[in-house]
Formats: C-alpha cells, structure tokens, sequence
C-alpha cells in the first residue's frame, strides 16, 4: 500500500552530472511519479533538485537520482527532506543559474 503522507526534500547532486541530460532526465521521472518542484544546474558543477509529493514516491525518486542518466556518474547525494508545503504545481527545469 503506498504511503499518501505528502513530504518534500531538497538535494544536491555531484559527480559528472553537467552536459550529460541530467536535468531532462530528472524532469521525466519525477512528471511519471507525478511531483512538483524543480531540478536546475549550479555553477559549481553540481545539481539541485527540489521536489514535494509522496513519500513513497519521492524515496522512489531518490534512488532514481542516485542512479542518474546513463552517460552520468552520481558520485553523491546530499538530501535534506522538509515538510510539504505545496509550492509548486508542477515539475520544471530552471535553466536559471
């Protein structure tokens, strides 16, 4: 039975993560388990992703960010979960530094 409990988390993703479809990788999984939130590049080479839905879901998407895409290496995820707040209503890529 999936766990309904709405949570959210924020994360930072290093490795060779930058110029291999990261972002794009990590929008289609977290639009097929349905979350909201963001995923952009920083300028110091690492990844962040913001992401709020299920519990179940996200801890699903976590392992899929530690996997990462197949021309990627994750070498680690710094993960900090935070309450739901419902910031945002969809999932997008932030092309923004």
């Amino acid at each position: 039975m999936e766990n309904k409990e709405k949570a959210a988390f924020s994360a930072l993703i290093s490795g060779i993560v930058q110029g291999v479809g990261f972002r794009y990788f990590a929008y289609q999984e977290a639009i097929d388990l349905q979350l909201q939130g963001y995923v952009k590049n920083l300028v110091n080479g690492n990844v962040e992703v913001y992401a709020e839905g299920s519990r179940d879901k996200l801890k699903r998407f976590i392992e899929i960010l530690n996997q990462g895409p197949r021309f990627g290496t994750v070498d680690k995820v710094d993960l900090h979960w935070d309450d739901y707040m419902g910031k945002y209503d969809s999932f997008f890529i932030d092309t923004g530094y």
